[in-house]
């Protein structure tokens, strides 16, 4: 960048000497970086006439480039030190969480940070949780448990789980009253079927099968269907129009409910972030 720098100080004086005293350099420096510049891109760069300096076409081209990998330097160190949210978060969250919590968090970011944008990644905790460690994402949201040393978390949702079945499924209170041996669920690194398959496990029920699905829309277009029985967020069921046609089952104890976490990592939290967990703060006080 230094080369840079003399090179758009000679173009913008027309000669050595102004430029030395606009830089506070001795004009043999100068000199020097101007030769050292056109020998690396194999250019002339000015047209001497004299003491005077004009741009070479060659010069007038790599001038424009010059002027925006400054501002754009400029623009980089004072984003190491800029306090106000901006730029791109690029921010992972589960599908969950995505589709129930997020629209909300993202029009009050919009609002408070304009210049803030966000580049969103849904999955499972796991490989979300690779993607922050790997500096690919900023943040995520995920499901407890979070135990790498190397991340920082913040409480962000508390999520009611409840089973979920056909209309005219009985009572479930434990693993031992479901009237079918499907369970629908994510993949398996989903949180939610880990404590799906927990909670059966705890009875002694095996299930026998487990339907692999896409969607919270298809979870629940199945149970209607009488497909089998699932275990999800409560507030899945609020943007569901069918609700009527399902049942609905409260667990107790420690499958009643999760917490959701806002993870970075440790060493590279940056204004941006700090701003997505101090909203997260403030919709969790509400």
């Amino acid at each position: 960048m230094t080369d840079l720098r003399v090179f758009q100080a000679v173009a913008h004086t027309g000669g050595i000497t102004r430029a030395a005293a606009v830089l506070h350099r001795v004009p043999s420096n100068i000199t020097t970086r101007i030769q050292q510049l056109e020998s690396d891109l194999n250019a002339s760069l000015f047209i001497r006439e004299g003491k005077r300096f004009q741009l070479s076409p060659q010069g007038k081209v790599l001038l424009d480039y010059a002027t925006r990998l400054l501002a754009l330097a400029e623009e980089a160190r004072g984003a190491m030190h800029d306090e106000v949210p901006r730029g791109v978060l690029n921010l992972g969250a589960m599908e969950s969480t995505a589709a129930i919590r997020l629209p909300s968090l993202l029009g009050l970011m919009h609002e408070r940070y304009p210049d803030l944008s966000v580049d969103l990644r849904t999955g499972a905790p796991r490989p979300l949780t690779a993607r922050v460690l790997a500096g690919e994402l900023d943040a995520a949201l995920v499901a407890e448990p979070v135990s790498d040393m190397r991340l920082e978390t913040a409480l962000a949702y508390i999520e009611s789980l409840v089973i979920i079945g056909p209309r005219d499924h009985p009572l479930i209170r434990s693993a031992r009253d479901l009237r079918t041996g499907t369970l629908l669920a994510f993949e398996p690194d989903c949180p939610h079927r880990q404590r799906l398959e927990a909670w059966c496990a705890r009875d002694n029920v095996a299930p026998q099968r487990i339907l692999e699905v896409g969607s919270y829309h298809a979870i629940l277009g199945c149970c209607v269907a009488g497909m089998g029985v699932a275990l999800i967020p409560e507030a899945v069921l609020d943007t569901y129009t069918e609700r009527a046609r399902l049942s609905v089952h409260h667990l107790e104890g420690e499958y009643r409910s999760v917490r959701t976490m806002l993870i970075w990592r440790k060493d590279t939290r940056q204004p941006k972030v700090s701003a997505v967990a101090s909203l997260l703060q403030e919709v969790l006080r509400k």
